[in-house]
């Protein structure tokens, strides 16, 4: 809201057209008369004062002023300044002005960067001609796009998320309701499964969805997936005064060339770049469960 306060206000100048006023003064003077001075610049005894536009009854000339701080006055100009010239005799020679970004450049003062006359046009129509591109991409009119792109990325999101169930329900071995087949470690129902393709993030539900399935028992999921090898353990509530999930993540990190790893007694994370190692790392997962006492 504030760029396009800027922008109106400026615009609103150049169609006044008003002529631009140069008077030579003392620094001093020129400050006394409202002109900016920039900090760390050297000024000589005498200095070019350049004025331009008028903010009397210019409502965009006061929404500006009150963005920089400084109210508006009956008489003043819009702008003046030191400068050691300019390319116009009235504001109306600059055409059009059109904001390109802003960003900060000290605490509490924002930086500005426009473009005006035929390089604004020339903005306008590059803008106007990627709206248009856009539009013939997704075969909408250029004033449907917002919505078409609402619609399209929740059909996104839902789609992602029937992917990412469907991945799960595979990786699980089926429907929710079926019990997994585990081994006996010392006792202890034990899980280890590799999946292929399968992202990082989607691997603890995954543990989740087994923990559940084999009621109490260790669970561990490696994953292969864009270069990348990830190992989740799963430890159910029962058993984390005896078994701790992070212990076991450590255990078979190594074998996929990863740097330990970290959680909760009942769920741990690790990954590494050794993809090759997934098979070895839940081998080395179920020693160290046999070894826990």
């Amino acid at each position: 809201a504030d760029i396009v306060a800027v922008e109106n206000s400026v615009n609103a100048q150049i169609r006044s057209n008003a002529p631009v006023r140069t008077r030579v003064m003392t620094p001093e003077d020129a400050v006394e008369a409202g002109a900016l001075a920039l900090f760390g610049e050297k000024y000589g005894q005498e200095v070019r004062v350049v004025s331009m536009g008028d903010v009397a009854g210019d409502l965009a000339g006061d929404a500006v002023a009150v963005i920089v701080g400084k109210p508006a006055q009956e008489g003043k100009t819009f702008s003046t300044e030191l400068c050691g010239g300019t390319h116009v005799s009235r504001v109306g020679d600059i055409g059009f002005f059109k904001v390109l970004n802003e960003s900060a450049v000290a605490a509490g003062v924002r930086r500005i960067e426009a473009v005006t006359g035929e390089a604004a046009l020339v903005h306008v129509r590059l803008q106007e001609s990627l709206l248009a591109e856009a539009a013939a991409a997704i075969k909408a009119a250029a004033a449907d796009l917002p919505e078409r792109i609402k619609t399209i990325l929740d059909d996104r999101r839902k789609l992602e998320r029937e992917v990412s169930e469907l991945r799960q329900k595979l990786a699980s071995g089926g429907s929710n309701n079926e019990t997994p087949e585990a081994k006996d470690v010392g006792g202890i129902k034990f899980i280890g499964r590799q999946v292929e393709s399968v992202p990082a993030k989607e691997l603890k539900p995954l543990v989740d969805t087994l923990k559940r399935q084999i009621g109490s028992g260790v669970v561990a999921i490696a994953a292969v997936n864009d270069g990348k090898a990830s190992l989740v353990v799963g430890v159910t509530d029962d058993l984390t005064d005896r078994v701790d999930a992070v212990s076991l993540v450590r255990a078979g990190a190594g074998a996929i060339g990863g740097k330990g790893g970290g959680g909760r007694p009942d769920m741990a994370q690790t990954g590494g770049p050794e993809c090759g190692g997934a098979a070895t790392a839940l081998l080395d997962i179920e020693v160290a469960l046999g070894e826990a006492k």
